[in-house]
């Protein structure tokens, strides 16, 4: 989803200074502080956000709008019987808005609006304008016991969904492998709100998921609404993602969230979350995300990064196993990353394996 700029080099070839014109030696180093280690994070962060600010304008302006029809217009409040008349005119939208694309000119929006608008896809919400937004439902959604939410990082466009929905089809099946005998499971891929670039200014920033957290938030309440009394709902926060749940997190009724290549949360411990959920967390060891300063600070007006690394034990997370898992590998069906986030949406705290 997210990947890595590799560090910039010198281009200038070193050159030997002459005898007579040597300077006098430097004086020893002083001790490198807390606070300067924590300066020169914030100027990697800043010069980071400077180069986005100047590469983001330039690529964004290459494409232009894709047209589509506005969301399907459904009359109040969904109930459980609504869904298959929902799944029906979100599918219709999704499919008048891959003719649009084509029209266009741009058969790859096309074809993925083309994929979601088959009669298998169920589509609790659909936008095709823009980068898009979709709301998809693999399981029988009215009589799930458990119901898993995906909450996706940068670069999750309609563009992209395919990358999304198979994470979540990975899921799924782990969880029908894993569920108890006469226990019934569901997953929600949620794109509901429009993430950020990974090359961009706003992806060191909690804008995005200022505007998203409401969104999830109502979300939940709406699979409350569509789901038995008593199904456990679990939000499974990917990379930025996990900036979104953070912010939604304050009281929602959900029994778990795991956080997964997580930049931070926006808070400085989990219990700051003020989440009546439990709190996970895990990164893999190949996980480029790692390597990110886990800083926050105010610059220019706006705060640049999230704060606490959340598998640390200063933010007091339930870590979990991710073996080897890169920065998009954390749903890679027979991964120890997957098996855990199963056993956390499945309720089987005990069987998780710890880091």
């Amino acid at each position: 989803m997210e990947h890595a700029a590799p560090p910039a080099r010198d281009p200038r070839p070193p050159t030997a200074e002459p005898l007579a014109g040597r300077r006098p030696p430097a004086p020893e180093a002083e001790p490198v502080t807390r606070w300067g280690r924590r300066a020169r994070r914030l100027r990697a962060v800043l010069a980071a956000l400077l180069t986005a600010a100047i590469v983001a304008p330039l690529a964004g302006a290459a494409r232009p709008g894709i047209p589509a029809p506005p969301p399907a217009a459904l009359a109040g409040p969904l109930t459980p019987r609504d869904l298959r008349t929902a799944y029906g005119a979100n599918r219709a939208d999704a499919a008048e808005a891959a003719r649009m694309a084509a029209g266009h000119g741009d058969a790859h929006r096309a074809a993925a609006d083309r994929a979601l608008a088959a009669p298998a896809r169920h589509l609790l919400s659909f936008d095709g304008r823009g980068t898009g937004l979709a709301t998809e439902v693999l399981g029988d959604l009215p009589r799930a016991d458990h119901v898993a939410v995906l909450v996706p990082g940068s670069d999750t466009t309609l563009d992209t969904y395919a990358r999304f929905h198979r994470a979540a089809a990975a899921l799924h099946a782990e969880l029908l492998r894993r569920a108890p005998a006469g226990h019934r499971v569901a997953v929600v891929a949620w794109l509901g709100y429009e993430t950020p670039a990974t090359v961009g200014a706003t992806v060191a920033t909690p804008a995005r998921a200022g505007h998203a957290a409401p969104r999830l938030r109502a979300l939940v309440q709406q699979l409350h609404a569509l789901t038995p009394a008593g199904t456990r709902i679990s939000l499974l926060c990917h990379s930025y993602g996990s900036v979104v749940c953070g912010r939604a997190a304050p009281g929602l009724d959900v029994a778990d969230i795991a956080l997964v290549g997580s930049p931070g949360t926006g808070a400085d411990t989990a219990a700051g979350l003020h989440a009546r959920a439990r709190i996970w967390a895990a990164r893999g060891s190949e996980d480029w995300v790692g390597n990110v300063p886990h800083v926050r600070a105010r610059l220019f007006g706006t705060t640049v990064g999230f704060g606490t690394d959340p598998v640390s034990r200063a933010f007091g997370a339930r870590v979990f196993d991710a073996a080897g898992a890169g920065h998009s590998g954390y749903f890679t069906p027979g991964s120890a990353s997957l098996a855990n986030l199963a056993r956390i949406t499945l309720g089987a705290t005990a069987e998780v394996t710890r880091a």
